[in-house]
């Protein structure tokens, strides 16, 4: 409701609240959309996009996949936890193939796996990889350009370290997009 509240009252772009898990979506549901916003919580994807001058007809995804399987305040299952949904998010993604994405989540998933000596069970396939390792790894496999930052809440006027993991990713030309 608060994101419906948002867009009446115009302080986000105009869409529709779909309030279905992203596991029950088909590329289908939302393949014609200009903005597609992932995990948006609050709607700040979209608060924040238009705060750096993107106007809201720009076509782009945004995701901030659940962060328990990597917080240091969840159980630290990694990938073997349900709340695990970046690969749901990328089965879109690479459907869909929107030109432009960003996304977000705790620092620590860009050393949470074996490789980085965390405790836990390692992915299914073996994969030593942190979560951040393996979103890279699809994306760049789909024909993205990657780049990704750790930047903390302070950098931005809060009073609080809070670190993110925030990631951008563009579709080359030539990757068939």
């Amino acid at each position: 409701q608060w994101s419906r509240n948002l867009i009446a009252a115009g302080l986000v772009a105009d869409g529709v609240v779909d309030e279905r898990s992203i596991v029950d979506l088909k590329p289908e549901d939302v393949a014609g959309y200009t903005q597609a916003h992932f995990f948006s919580g609050i709607a700040i994807w979209s608060y924040a996009l238009r705060l750096a001058g993107v106007s809201d007809d720009t076509k782009v995804w945004t995701g901030s996949c659940p962060c328990q399987p990597y917080s240091s305040a969840g159980q630290g299952k990694g990938e073997e936890d349900e709340r695990h949904l970046w690969p749901e998010w990328f089965r879109l993604i690479r459907a869909v193939r929107p030109r432009l994405l960003f996304g977000e989540q705790v620092a620590s998933a860009a050393v949470v796996g074996k490789a980085a000596g965390a405790a836990g069970p390692a992915p299914k396939d073996g994969d030593p990889r942190a979560w951040f390792d393996v979103v890279r790894s699809d994306l760049e496999g789909a024909g993205y350009a990657v780049g990704m930052a750790v930047l903390p809440a302070a950098s931005v006027g809060a009073p609080h370290k809070r670190e993110r993991l925030f990631f951008g990713a563009v579709l080359l030309a030539d990757a068939g997009g």
